[in-house]
């Protein structure tokens, strides 16, 4: 078998799948051009397309790949010299690329090529026939952050999944419950691309900080109709904690604990609507301040913010996957995606970066 340069080799079937397209453009085949060593452009419509890769050369390689607005899609893998090991992956393609209230982007699909030795010896892209897409419905601690040192967890889950399952985050900075179902960019927009068979995960709470409880109630059950109105399941998630300690090295108050103001304790509505209306629920409340309050107040600053921007509420890179993962854990353990859709992801040390 004749081994593969070290230069990318490119070959992208658009096929019938893209009915809107040109027939010509279906046809004709992208070359070595749309490559370079550290980064591939494709010009595609709007879609969901799988993605297989080889990676490896000549020499021990390390490589990652992360596509439009910075997703995680290929958590860093290492190869051995002279071998080479086939990835695969489905990534939703859409404009904006990124929050959906934030700039288009590039039209296209953009893939960065990074790791520390990074080597990509072959890629292939076509349109995902049979993809299921897990839809994110969220705030600023979910979304695709535009820019370092941010990032959501819903940015780092799709490295989680293997090719058929796409992550398409409509989670947008600042929204609570209420801005979210009135602004026609958000909810209008999400719940039409909702089928049958489709996850959609709800987490909203950090900027209901004025919202009443029977109107955040209310609300949640809203998003929890809609979902099922258009045969999808609905899996409500309670909101990631604030990194803010107590004196006794706990997070038991309001501000890390999501109540707001008039008294709402967020992650409890959510459990009871989640109890009443037999939804699934992911409480990544719970999760997370577990995790926080064992790897304490010095650790901790890790998975958050603290030392780049004094910010104990936006998770860094390595706690926005840390936080995929334990989300990525409940979808498995909950049966809410079969266990082999999701490939074994990044090697995890929680109090590092």
């Amino acid at each position: 078998m004749r081994r593969f340069a070290l230069t990318a080799l490119v070959a992208v079937t658009l096929g019938t799948a893209l009915s809107a397209a040109p027939a010509q453009a279906r046809q004709r085949p992208l070359d070595l051009s749309h490559c370079t060593a550290t980064a591939c452009h494709f010009d595609l419509p709007p879609g969901t397309y799988d993605v297989k890769v080889l990676i490896g050369g000549e020499t021990a390689s390390s490589t990652s790949i992360t596509g439009e607005t910075r997703r995680a899609l290929l958590p860093e893998t290492a190869t051995e010299a002279g071998d080479r090991v086939a990835r695969s992956f489905t990534v939703n393609v859409r404009t904006p690329e990124g929050e959906p209230t934030g700039p288009d982007g590039t039209a296209g699909l953009d893939l960065a090529i990074g790791g520390s030795a990074p080597a990509l010896a072959d890629i292939e892209v076509t349109p995902a026939r049979r993809a299921r897409q897990i839809f994110l419905v969220g705030d600023s601690t979910v979304c695709d952050q535009p820019g370092d040192p941010y990032a959501g967890w819903g940015q780092q889950l799709p490295q989680f999944l293997r090719k058929g399952v796409s992550v398409a985050n409509y989670a947008d900075s600042g929204e609570s419950t209420v801005s979210y179902l009135q602004n026609p960019r958000l909810w209008a927009t999400v719940q039409p691309l909702i089928h049958r068979g489709d996850l959609v995960l709800i987490q909203l709470a950090h900027n209901d900080k004025t919202t009443d409880g029977a109107t955040y109630r209310a609300n949640l059950e809203t998003l929890v109709a809609g979902v099922r109105e258009k045969g999808g399941t609905p899996v409500l998630v309670t909101p990631i904690v604030r990194r803010w300690f107590n004196s006794d090295g706990t997070l038991n108050n309001g501000t890390a604990l999501l109540v707001n103001g008039l008294g709402v304790d967020h992650p409890a509505v959510t459990r009871s609507v989640a109890a009443a209306h037999d939804v699934p629920l992911i409480d990544l409340t719970a999760k997370t301040k577990t995790l926080v309050e064992s790897l304490g107040v010095e650790a901790s600053k890790a998975l958050y913010l603290y030392n780049e921007k004094r910010d104990n509420t936006h998770t860094s890179v390595h706690g926005a996957t840390v936080y995929a993962e334990l989300a990525r854990a409940e979808l498995v353990a909950q049966h809410l995606v079969p266990g082999p859709v999701f490939r074994t992801g990044p090697t995890l040390s929680y109090g590092a970066s």
